[in-house]
């Protein structure tokens, strides 16, 4: 019976795996069609009705595409760079809250973190194994990037949890039945975008990938399924922020249309900033993480934690 259980989990975790992947299918039609209503323009219209199959005409594309074989990489760690990313990335899908089938942990938070920290390492070893000057210029600051707004992401997560007193997502359901948590911490839910902005190194925040002042990051001696797999995994990143945001600030976690619309309205709410926003210089960049998201999060936190003690006295 065990056994049947396991088996249960693992074609449910297949089926997760394969929705996510056309979300993100999707997902980058929608950036490519608002970026081009936002410059005036149409975006890809040629692909089947409305261009609903430029996304797997792309993926054909970049997975048909020639492997480059660099003579001077750490070739290993080149090579796998990408796949352990992608992993990284789908391996987050596991803490979704389902309310059958599938794996839902009380430390879900905390698998989080472990999963995001983790991905910085990939983004190191893919910048320094491509033995290019532009790909560890990019990684370098990418990395540094990335360390910065994870500190400020744990303390306003942190915040959350000090608040329902645990990890588990499920229970963010029970506590905003009545009010969202949007409207007790707006600061913070701003702060949490921002942070999430950075996270996945969307821009205004893209300096891993500065395309105007680098060659292109960390993945400037990628090609083919190499560049395909760590444009899935930011993409997939995207996503799941989207979904952290609205499990934790609009309401929890239901199993209706309204989630998912919140879901896509977050989502869009990435691209809109991308098609918006200039770049940040990257000084501002560290000063808005240190000077401005810390303070604010460590005394959010402050306040949750002297407001728990004084009700529970």
């Amino acid at each position: 019976m065990i056994l049947l259980d396991y088996i249960n989990i693992l074609i449910g975790y297949l089926f997760l795996i394969v929705g996510v992947l056309i979300g993100i299918a999707f997902l980058t039609l929608m950036e490519r069609k608002v970026l081009g209503y936002i410059q005036i323009r149409k975006g890809p219209n040629k692909l089947g009705v409305l261009g609903l199959l430029q996304p797997f005409s792309d993926g054909l594309k970049l997975f048909s595409k020639e492997q480059i074989y660099l003579n001077y990489s750490n070739y290993l760690s080149y090579y796998f760079s990408p796949i352990i990313s992608f992993i990284l990335s789908l391996l987050l899908w596991l803490m979704i809250p389902y309310y059958f089938n599938l794996i839902s942990f009380n430390l879900g938070i905390l698998f989080f973190f472990c999963c995001t920290s983790l991905g910085v390492y990939t983004i190191m070893i893919a910048g320094w194994s491509s033995n290019s000057n532009y790909s560890l210029l990019g990684a370098l600051r990418s990395v540094a990037q990335t360390i910065s707004y994870e500190v400020s992401l744990s303390l306003i997560l942190l915040s959350c949890v000090i608040l329902i007193m645990d990890f588990n997502l499920m229970n963010f359901n029970y506590y905003q039945s009545l009010i969202w948590f949007i409207f007790l911490m707006v600061p913070l839910s701003i702060c949490f975008i921002s942070s999430s902005l950075a996270e996945t190194n969307r821009t205004p925040f893209d300096f891993a990938e500065g395309e105007s002042e680098l060659v292109s990051g960390f993945n400037t001696e990628y090609s083919s399924g190499g560049f395909a797999l760590i444009f899935l995994a930011e993409y997939s990143s995207i996503l799941f922020m989207s979904l952290i945001f609205s499990i934790i600030y609009l309401g929890g976690y239901y199993l209706n249309l309204i989630f998912y619309l919140k879901l896509v309205f977050i989502s869009f709410l990435f691209i809109w900033v991308r098609g918006t926003l200039p770049r940040y210089r990257y000084d501002k960049l560290m000063y808005l993480s240190w000077k401005v998201y810390l303070p604010v999060s460590l005394n959010y936190l402050l306040l949750f934690i002297g407001l728990k003690i004084f009700l529970f006295i």
